[in-house]
């Protein structure tokens, strides 16, 4: 993949290891954007982690981590912190949400959509993306993680457009003065970013808890890059943030992981 007009190529930092241990090496206030998503302890298979800590002690395991990304983030940063529940579970995310409220502001809560039905006004239901089907008397399947948009201050200027859509209504592009004659709205906080289609998971997606390479794609742009921004994964896996970095023509992107198999399949996605 090739940078975009003006971006030189990526400076790759990928880095073995624990992130607690690497966040201290980098820089305070030396990173742009992050996006991640950590283990949701959830007893995902995971290849070495061990995904079952007791809440309180995963919770004070991501406020560590958390803390030194609020160290390592600029003023006008963006973090971006992907995160799933069960529906047996499902204070996890907001759990963890109010033990980083210390550290950093709610700008934006973003609803990553996996599979979607929706009723067209003259037709049938129309269905699309994937999904794990859940047998259960008491809870519906599970089709939708948080992106929850954590910022310093809470007032950082965004890229709306630049993850926006075309009006439906064409008529709204006059109607609205704000629109500037651009066909160009908002996309809003629902994000219908589904899973490609796969055939042998160990093959194609050899990694238990991925997100969409697009997902961060759409979350950098919605921040915003310039020729200098550094992105930061602490969480790499098998690298999709780093695929989208790629794509984005970040300056540096920095990830770290502590599964070594994981590491050479992002290595080899991005090919170095």
């Amino acid at each position: 993949m090739s940078s975009l007009p003006g971006f030189s190529a990526v400076q790759w930092d990928i880095r073995e290891g624990d992130c607690l241990q690497q966040l201290p090496s980098l820089e305070t206030g030396s990173v742009d954007i992050v996006v991640t998503s950590p283990p949701y302890n959830l007893e995902i298979d995971y290849s070495t982690y061990r995904d079952d800590l007791p809440r309180e002690e995963y919770l004070g395991w991501c406020q560590l981590w958390a803390t030194e990304i609020a160290r390592v983030l600029k003023e006008n940063g963006s973090f971006f912190l992907i995160i799933g529940a069960a529906p047996a579970n499902p204070l996890l995310p907001h759990q963890l949400l109010l033990r980083l409220h210390p550290l950093f502001c709610l700008q934006n809560t973003i609803h990553w959509i996996k599979s979607i039905t929706v009723t067209p006004r003259n037709g049938p239901p129309v269905s699309a993306g994937h999904f794990k089907p859940l047998n259960s008397r008491r809870y519906i399947t599970d089709c939708h993680e948080y992106i929850f948009h954590l910022t310093k201050s809470g007032d950082v200027p965004l890229d709306r457009l630049a993850v926006g859509v075309e009006y439906a209504d064409k008529s709204n592009i006059a109607r609205w003065g704000h629109t500037g004659g651009n066909d160009r709205r908002c996309r809003g906080n629902n994000w219908f970013v589904p899973y490609e289609t796969i055939v042998n998971r160990a093959t194609e997606r050899p990694h238990p808890a991925t997100f969409p390479v697009r997902l961060a794609e759409m979350c950098m742009r919605l921040h915003g890059v310039h020729p200098r921004t550094t992105m930061l994964d602490p969480f790499l896996g098998i690298g999709n943030s780093a695929l989208a970095a790629e794509i984005c023509g970040v300056h540096r992107f920095i990830g770290f992981d502590i599964d070594a198999e994981y590491l050479v399949e992002a290595k080899a996605r991005i090919g170095i």
